[in-house]
């Protein structure tokens, strides 16, 4: 058990608890960054596109896990991300100027969506951005001239500074490029929770009446929130778009966006490191689900035979394993297990119960 004695007020608004802390996620970057030497190519993609999840988890959580408004619409800000690079990139801009710009301009659109929906709360919020994601497939097809309609758009690789980023070309550097996009995000994301407004997120998830009379502008604080989780997806929108190399109407269905909501629920709300474990999950699943069929397969004598919906099913079986048995995710689980070690032989379940108690303000919501 590690005690940290605090003589300074500044240690409670670092980014890390101590030196300790900070040097095992610095480990643990360093294993990351040195991945292609000790991945092939296969995994190394699949690690890629964990890290794409874990930004798109990152902008959802902004939204969902801090400000507590529920999006079912962020595949929509995916598109929106994904298109604006590429259109961006076919008329002559550099990388380093249309890949920000991209997350830019959906950000704007994120608060052009936030102001009709700002006294949506709940379900209806919900039902609202669900609406965007499916509305977005028509206009993906009706600005064909833009979009490429049905067809899609393809992207090959990038320039930057001289070096060439592709996904299937360079694989190696394209991972570096996505790792270095998810820690720049990450190191934002930690400072905007040590910042004032990130404080004003968390007021107006927990109560908007408290909130309001704690001076909290309500309506600017979601129109801030809807804008940077908007510009964090359409970054991730646009790294998607890049690993897969061609992309039309179809890829960034509504489905997107309910998968993107499980996985920060499973991973833990209103955690960074919820949306790095949720993305873990849905990373991996797929490929665990085709390996574990060819391993049953092989050791049973019979043909692996494609499930339609398993992948799905199974993911919906942990959500709802998660929701009855461990409504925190997964870090919420590691939390307990590491507060018991710490507190043992003093550590008692009701530490971490839920409060079932609502304010009577806050009851029709």
């Amino acid at each position: 058990m590690r005690i940290v004695f605090k003589t300074d007020y500044m240690q409670d608004i670092r980014p890390w608890k101590d030196g300790h802390q900070l040097v095992l996620y610095l480990i643990l970057l360093a294993v990351v960054a040195a991945a292609p030497w000790w991945l092939d190519d296969f995994y190394l993609g699949e690690l890629t596109n964990v890290l794409i999840w874990a930004i798109a988890g990152l902008g959802l959580m902004v939204l969902t896990g801090h400000t507590g408004q529920v999006s079912l619409g962020h595949a929509a800000f995916l598109a929106f991300g994904c298109y604006a690079n590429v259109i961006l990139l076919e008329a002559g801009v550099p990388f380093l100027i249309a890949f920000p710009l991209a997350g830019i301009l959906t950000g704007i659109a994120g608060v052009t969506v936030a102001i009709p929906a700002l006294r949506l709360h709940g379900i209806y919020l919900a039902i609202f951005t669900m609406a965007l994601s499916i509305l977005m497939d028509d206009v993906i097809v009706l600005a064909e001239p833009i979009t490429g309609g049905v067809g899609g758009k393809f992207i090959g690789g990038v320039d930057i500074f001289g070096l060439t980023i592709d996904r299937w070309g360079t694989p190696v550097h394209f991972f570096w490029l996505v790792l270095v996009v998810a820690v720049l995000v990450t190191l934002g994301f930690i400072n905007l929770l040590r910042a004032p407004l990130g404080r004003s997120f968390i007021a107006v998830r927990d109560s908007e009446v408290s909130a309001q009379a704690m001076g909290v502008d309500i309506a600017r604080t979601k129109m801030i929130s809807f804008a940077l989780s908007c510009a964090v997806t359409g970054w991730a929108g646009a790294l998607m778009g890049m690993f897969s190399g061609a992309f039309n109407n179809e890829t960034f269905s509504v489905v997107i966006s309910i998968q993107l909501l499980m996985m920060i629920v499973i991973g833990g709300l209103g955690s960074i490191h919820g949306a790095f474990l949720g993305a873990i999950i849905v990373g991996f699943l797929p490929q665990f689900l085709s390996i574990s069929k060819e391993y049953v397969g092989a050791l049973f004598g019979g043909n692996t035979v494609a499930i339609p919906g398993l992948e799905f099913g199974i993911f919906g079986m942990i959500l709802i394993a998660f929701i009855l048995f461990e409504p925190m995710g997964m870090y919420g689980r590691w939390l307990k297990i590491r507060t018991w070690f710490e507190l043992f032989p003093f550590y008692r379940k009701d530490m971490f119960k839920r409060q079932k108690s609502y304010l009577k303000t806050e009851r029709l919501r």
